[in-house]
């Protein structure tokens, strides 16, 4: 821990020499490890399904033993990712994150020493249930690290980590095809496990998100983590202050509403968001990329690229695919969710129809137009429908956002199971006429987007009800001046625009001193109004009165007292942070009672 004053009397304390855009870029990159293991999972064993010697070992794998072989790691991710919800709420996201990791590890250790398909089967169903808890709990930890002005940023950054694992599983595959025994399956299958220990690894230095923090009183360790992330480590920063506001103000009106977390609870009154949430991910799958992804060198073998030439059209397609997902860091935070969604759709579906026309007229061709197919749809759908529906979590509130997380994800698992077990039946059975299953989806999606998705750039996690028509009335006396927003006459007040949303952040940083220069004029910040301090309250903060409580949540007038979401000072964090750093931990500990025990005989 470092503490220190600087020159303009500013107080600072770092728990690292990382902090600010450094900490969020360093967690950012590192946490992509968990959806990089699922993507090189992914790619992984579609590659190996061409492998002779693999083939061979497990005496030419039908395709139904094929597709179950593939969808049995859906199976694992469809259960596990419900649990990931309740554990993740439980004991927060890093140690879901260092969970979801240690199992993985052992799901590829049962993979490299399978002896049967059976042992490969329950491997993967092993590292399906890791895969499930990182998948739902990455997503929800990074929304709820990154600042609203760069959370798509962040988000498709992960995204990307997850096709980098896949076309590193695609090389590495192809690498070791050279080799002439068993080795050339096992050893990918080995690689696996070393990124799942360095994940593991990991989970012990990355920060615990500053929402669950609060969320479950932890507010002096939140408010130092706000302060890493968003002020450089200075606990004194307004703007930290002011985050820690929003975010314990939100945490406490949750808990003046009922404070259920249940799914019953979150699906009656956040339908619409969990309807978002979810049909994103439905689609994302009936779309096709698994078609792709998981059958890519079978794919190729069909139109004529036969053997190692699969692999390597394979590996060359996912270099594409790795470009395809840089452009939407800058454009989904710009251009925004819904446009990208709408023409990766349509940029989908058109090769879609194509590679169908193409194997259905079977010419000389052929083989040149398909690859040129799965190339624009892999462009299209990393551009597109790759990463946003991870990042539509954000739409969930953050009381049920580890279960509504867990939700979509689970939907995301499901139809992925569906499209795994289906996809090797339906290409066996009516051939080129399966790519025109997910060409209908794409246009359906199109519609869906259109009509039913709100867009949500720029807003702050606690804004996500201005769009959706499902906040509380609240009446917040938040560092001063009383105001009430939320379902009410305010909601069109709420949906501002992105340039409003800059103006706030700009108003996050005015002094208190300018403020109180001009006390009258109350500032709206992120759903925030300072301004002058409101009279005293006589009435018990927090406590919804009967009439209240037989109102609809979403009628509800909630009293929340400044009292109640003030920072801790910096006195009561640096007591806290002495405390923490000068307790002996469970070596020293056991060093120290040995030597009292060796003085008392004496």
């Amino acid at each position: 821990m470092e503490v220190r004053r600087n020159s303009h009397h500013n107080i600072q304390m770092k728990e690292s020499f990382l902090v600010g855009r450094a900490l969020l870029n360093f967690t950012s990159i590192f946490v992509s490890l968990g959806v990089f293991l699922f993507g090189f999972e992914q790619g992984l064993m579609s590659s190996l399904l061409t492998n002779s010697y693999f083939k061979s070992y497990y005496n030419e794998p039908s395709p139904a033993e094929v597709g179950t072989m593939i969808a049995i790691l859906e199976i694992g991710a469809l259960f596990s990712s419900f649990e990931a919800g309740k554990v993740g709420d439980r004991i927060g996201r890093r140690k879901t994150i260092r969970l979801g990791s240690f199992i993985f590890l052992v799901g590829g250790l049962i993979q490299t020493t399978s002896v049967n398909i059976v042992n490969l089967g329950f491997g993967r169903l092993v590292s399906g249930v890791a895969i499930g808890f990182l998948t739902t709990i990455i997503p929800c930890y990074q929304s709820e690290i990154s600042p609203p002005d760069d959370r798509g940023f962040y988000a498709c950054l992960e995204f990307t980590g997850n096709i980098i694992g896949y076309s590193s599983s695609i090389w590495v595959d192809y690498g070791f095809s050279f080799l002439e025994n068993d080795f050339s399956w096992r050893t990918p299958l080995f690689i696996q496990c070393v990124m799942g220990f360095l994940l593991f690894l990991g989970s012990f230095v990355i920060v615990e998100t500053p929402r669950w923090l609060l969320d479950h009183n932890h507010d002096i360790e939140g408010m130092v983590v706000i302060s890493d992330l968003y002020a450089d480590g200075d606990v004194e920063d307004e703007v930290a202050k002011t985050e820690y506001r929003s975010i314990k103000e939100n945490v406490l009106i949750s808990r003046v509403e009922g404070g259920e977390r249940s799914y019953r609870y979150m699906l009656h009154r956040y339908a619409k968001r969990v309807s978002v949430a979810c049909f994103s991910q439905m689609f994302a799958q009936l779309n096709g990329i698994n078609i792709v992804s998981y059958y890519a060198p079978m794919i190729f073998e069909s139109a004529g690229w036969i053997g190692r030439s699969a692999i390597l059209m394979t590996g060359l397609n996912s270099l594409v695919y790795v470009a395809s997902t840089i452009p939407p860091w800058y454009l989904v935070d710009g251009w925004g969710r819904k446009p990208l969604l709408m023409w990766g759709a349509v940029f989908m579906a058109v090769p879609l129809v194509v590679i169908a026309f193409s194997l259905c007229v079977n010419n000389q061709y052929t083989p040149q137009v398909v690859v040129v197919c799965v190339v624009v749809f892999n462009a299209a759908f990393g551009a597109s429908w790759g990463p946003i529906p991870w990042m539509m979590n954000e739409v969930i509130p953050n009381s049920v956002r580890s279960k509504g997380a867990a939700m979509s994800t689970a939907t995301n698992w499901l139809f992925n199971f569906v499209v795994g077990e289906m996809t090797p039946i339906l290409l066996d059975s009516i051939r080129w006429k399966t790519y025109l299953i997910p060409a209908f989806s794409c246009i359906l999606s199109f519609f869906c987007v259109h009509l039913l998705f709100p867009e949500t750039k720029g807003l702050t996690l606690e804004d996500m009800g201005s769009v959706f028509d499902d906040s509380s009335s609240i009446f917040s006396y938040h560092s001063g001046g009383r105001t009430s927003y939320g379902a009410t006459s305010d909601n069109a007040d709420r949906r501002t625009s992105t340039s409003d949303h800059h103006a706030n952040n700009e108003a996050f940083r005015q002094s208190p001193a300018s403020l109180a220069r001009n006390p009258t004029s109350a500032t709206r910040i992120d759903g925030i109004i300072t301004g002058t301090p409101p009279p005293p309250i006589a009435t018990t903060p927090l406590m919804p009165t009967k009439s209240d409580m037989s109102t609809s949540s979403a009628e509800q007038d909630v009293n929340v007292h400044p009292r109640e979401i003030e920072p801790p000072t910096f006195e009561v964090i640096y007591k806290y942070k002495l405390r923490e750093t000068s307790r002996p931990n469970i070596f020293q500990r056991m060093w120290s009672g040995s030597r009292d025990e060796e003085e008392m005989v004496q």
